[in-house]
């Protein structure tokens, strides 16, 4: 029987990571689900790993658009007063090109008519669905509200999206500068530079500082180019390991925190998706102890997350969420008043769900200011080496 992995949140809101026998990834998932736990990921043990990357022909991913699409299509079936089960067939029917999407809905299909509710059916679907999204669709499930949280749930995606769009399509850019100017920078060093260093060797002159400069670059990059790829992958591998390590990855996303610039614009990246998934979840009905909890997983910088557990002690312990927010480093004390504001109006999730609103239009703003100065700084620095 094989050996499988798993990481699960208890019946505590706590994080456990063990490992058991199942004769099934399916298997394994009931096991959890009968002590009552959320499974967050299920691996076989013996998967091959290169560089720390896991290989899996069995591993079914579905990209954030797949899940856009299901659940704003979802959302308009339901809101036309069709029964659930027929909605999922209607898509099933309309999603027949995407093989991997219209197989995951018809397991949903097959366990809604068997009882299931919807919540518990994708939760079935280990790895494809989080908790946020679980505990949106179980919160619309028992307040008899599910089109209508599904329609929240899409524009909450909807705008997900489009901030990392917009964030990709500011960097692409400066990547291509980057990459382009940094292509012709080498083959310069390799090809052009070596033929005009024996021109000038010959003309028995002595050369400028700059021009002996890029005549050393170009020899050491002749004889000492292997030595310096495998000092590339070595420092990628070394890196790698650092951010795979979790008390490590927490001093990097700590110090990157503190860069200027780079660091403001994670604070808002993190700060937008918190503030925009919390106000989600308490404008839905779930509680805040257990919002906080979800919101938890979704944080990306572990120096952040780290600060949301101890946000959640305090909170256990009676404080307000402001007042736990504020003795944090990392969060801006704008965010900390409105938190409050809406804390004493008694309108939080509508307060979070505009600081939110708030941190996109100072992330695209910051991003933008970034670019404005890396984009004359690559074009000096590369003029200057070229």
């Amino acid at each position: 029987m094989p050996l499988y992995s798993y990481k699960a949140v208890n019946t505590q809101g706590e994080i456990e990571h063990g490992q058991s026998h199942a004769s099934n990834q399916q298997a394994m998932l009931e096991q959890l689900q009968q002590k009552g736990w959320i499974p967050l990921e299920i691996h076989k043990q013996g998967e091959q790993k290169f560089l720390g990357i896991r290989f899996s022909d069995a591993a079914i991913k579905l990209s954030d658009k797949d899940i856009l699409v299901f659940t704003d299509e979802l959302a308009t079936l339901l809101s036309s007063g069709l029964p659930l089960d027929r909605s999922l067939r209607i898509l099933m029917d309309l999603t027949q090109d995407n093989k991997i999407l219209n197989r995951i809905i018809g397991q949903v299909l097959h366990d809604v008519k068997s009882g299931a509710s919807l919540a518990d059916a994708l939760e079935r679907q280990p790895g494809l669905f989080g908790r946020f999204y679980l505990n949106m669709i179980r919160a619309g499930e028992t307040g008899g509200d599910l089109a209508e949280v599904l329609k929240r749930l899409a524009v909450y995606l909807e705008q997900n999206q489009a901030l990392k769009n917009s964030v990709a399509t500011a960097l692409i850019y400066p990547a291509i500068l980057l990459i382009m100017s940094l292509s012709s920078l080498f083959v310069m060093l390799t090809f052009v530079v070596p033929q005009f260093s024996e021109m000038f060797e010959s003309a028995g002159k002595a050369l400028p500082l700059p021009t002996q400069i890029v005549v050393a670059l170009a020899d050491f990059l002749q004889r000492w180019w292997g030595a310096l790829l495998f000092f590339l992958v070595a420092m990628g591998v070394y890196f790698r390991q650092q951010w795979t390590d979790p008390e490590q990855k927490k001093i990097w996303d700590a110090r990157f925190l503190k860069w200027p610039l780079l660091g403001e614009i994670l604070v808002q990246k993190e700060m937008a998706n918190l503030s925009r998934t919390l106000g989600t979840l308490l404008g839905n009905g779930v509680s805040m102890l257990k919002a906080l909890s979800i919101v938890r997983e979704t944080v990306s910088n572990s120096a952040v997350a780290d600060t949301l557990d101890t946000a959640l002690l305090h909170l256990k312990q009676g404080k307000s969420l402001s007042a736990a927010l504020a003795e944090s480093a990392f969060f801006p004390q704008l965010a900390v008043q409105m938190i409050r504001m809406g804390e004493e109006s008694g309108r939080l999730d509508e307060m979070l769900l505009r600081l939110a609103d708030n941190y996109d239009k100072h992330l695209r703003t910051a991003i933008e200011r970034m670019l404005a100065l890396l984009e004359p700084a690559l074009i000096i620095i590369l003029g200057l080496l070229c």
